[in-house]
């Protein structure tokens, strides 16, 4: 079998060999040969500077009063505040419980609500954004297995952190661990406006 060259005019081998040194010249030049090796490991896509975590000194966490339910069930806005010099971010659930005069944790931390998708919310200095806290009445229990009591607060855990925040909240409450009867949604942006947040 001949070589693909040989079957080829002189002529039109010496066009081709020129048009490609020609193309090279182009390519050094402009930088698109660098361009070119970029593009062969994959799309090539802009990435801007991570937001870090809001850490529990820069914020403030309370609720929005009063709550909206019925007598056995009720939701509240939990806003949690960037009170810091700098933007950050908070992204997935906070850990909540509720606590005794003495700081102790009373029965069961809150399950995580996953109704709704977690996403990522920036928070600018100054800005809020709310979780929506919910609670059963402890009387759905039986007191065995409930040991209801009166609690002083909420320890409030702030997504990723391992330092938490204390709200004064006073409720009734289950002492011994078991019975769920608070429940949290993850972060959301903006201030939850008590009876129109849902």
């Amino acid at each position: 079998m001949k070589r693909l060259s040989a079957l080829i005019p002189a002529r039109t081998t010496r066009r081709f060999r020129l048009g490609a040194a020609v193309a090279l010249a182009a390519l050094a030049t402009s930088g698109a040969g660098t361009l070119s090796a970029s593009a062969a490991s994959g799309p090539i896509r802009a990435v801007g500077p991570k937001i870090a975590g809001c850490a529990t000194s820069q914020l403030t966490v309370w609720l929005g009063i009063p709550g909206d339910g019925a007598a056995s069930t009720v939701r509240y806005e939990m806003q949690i505040s960037n009170i810091g010099m700098t933007t950050c971010s908070l992204y997935g659930f906070p850990g909540v419980s509720a606590m005794a005069p003495g700081g102790a944790q009373l029965g069961s931390p809150a399950s995580w609500d996953h109704s709704l998708t977690p996403s990522t919310v920036v928070l600018a200095p100054g800005a809020t954004s709310h979780v929506v806290f919910q609670t059963v009445s402890v009387s759905n229990y039986p007191t065995s297995t409930c040991a209801p009591v009166s609690a002083s607060g909420l320890r409030v855990y702030p997504p990723n952190q391992t330092a938490s925040a204390i709200i004064p909240f006073t409720f009734e409450a289950c002492s011994k661990t078991g019975p769920v009867y608070l429940s949290v949604r993850p972060v959301e942006t903006g201030t939850g406006i008590p009876s129109y947040s849902q």
